[in-house]
């Protein structure tokens, strides 16, 4: 037995080992299931969508066919998307789309899709961020001279609310942030003002102002101040929630909300806005301005009614 060397026990053990793990592995690759296995492929969905009803195309983009494909030309002539063998820049932007439209999670629109969940990230970042840069571009009003024909339309508004450009309200959008800054984040009374003012203080979000006499609608979390007309507080202003059956309806409105000795306004009590570069006295005075315009189409559209 002098000649027996034990490294090569150790080798054959090393040997069969790599053998074992090679015929564990190619078992493994056999039996494993595939993860995307439907026949309907993302890009058969999106050539469905495109060529099918438009009210089904509507609901599933939350925008009309015209508007996706001129969304898809600005995308394609600016070059800010390129099509890969796997995905074409309309299934690309119609996957965003449809993420964003419904707050779908990573996993389900790789499934409803048929692609990675890194597939998915990776065009959900990009066309995200070129959307941030496209939005100064899009996100302001068509003309500030021009009168919505919401409003031009429609004798409830019109005259009464020709100088409005739009209207501006809260939105919640939920999302996920670290715990140290989530206070920041959770809607709160004001919260809505206080993002309002900062956008509109600071230059490099280019907020678009609306030019003297005009102004955007806003409700009851805002305050009056140039540029941004609030409602009466503590007013209903749904017409369902109002309604009397007793036939003293006009009185009770006259009394309530037109009343002089009931409508007292303070038009400078509105809580301060973080960052609010005037002093309280020039705050009241810029509230008091807006508050007379409103003051004036209140009178108006109730002395035509009663007329």
């Amino acid at each position: 037995m002098s000649g027996y060397d034990s490294s090569d026990d150790d080798d054959d053990v090393v040997l069969l080992v790599c053998m074992m793990d090679s015929v564990v592995r190619k078992i493994r690759r056999q039996s494993r299931v595939p993860k995307h296995v439907s026949s309907f492929s993302g890009h058969e969905k999106m050539c469905e969508l495109i060529t099918g009803h438009e009210r089904l195309f509507l609901e599933h983009i939350r925008m009309n066919r015209d508007c996706f494909h001129r969304l898809v030309t600005l995308f394609t002539v600016q070059n800010r998307l390129q099509e890969t063998h796997t995905l074409t820049v309309q299934e690309q932007l119609m996957m965003f789309l449809t993420m964003v439209a419904y707050g779908d999670s990573n996993r389900r629109t790789s499934y409803e899709w048929k692609h990675s969940g890194k597939t998915v990230s990776r065009y959900i970042d990009t066309i995200s961020s070129h959307l941030v840069q496209l939005a100064s571009r899009f996100v302001v009003p068509l003309d500030f001279n021009a009168v919505s024909t919401v409003i031009a339309d429609n004798r409830r508004f019109f005259p009464y609310f020709q100088g409005c450009v739009s209207a501006i309200d809260g939105m919640h959008i939920p999302c996920v942030v670290d715990a140290d800054v989530a206070a920041v984040y959770r809607n709160r009374k004001g919260h809505d003002a206080q993002v309002l003012n900062i956008a509109t203080s600071n230059p490099a979000f280019m907020f678009p102002h609306a030019p003297e006499g005009k102004y955007y609608l806003v409700d009851a979390s805002y305050k009056n101040k140039p540029g941004f007309l609030a409602p009466f507080q503590g007013q209903n202003y749904h017409l369902h929630d109002r309604r009397q059956e007793d036939g003293d309806r006009r009185k009770e409105i006259e009394e309530a909300t037109f009343n002089p000795e009931n409508d007292v306004v303070d038009y400078g009590n509105a809580e301060d806005d973080v960052g609010e570069a005037s002093t309280q006295q020039q705050q009241r005075e810029e509230s008091n301005d807006m508050g007379h315009i409103r003051d004036h189409i209140a009178n108006a559209m109730w002395n035509d009614r009663l007329d």
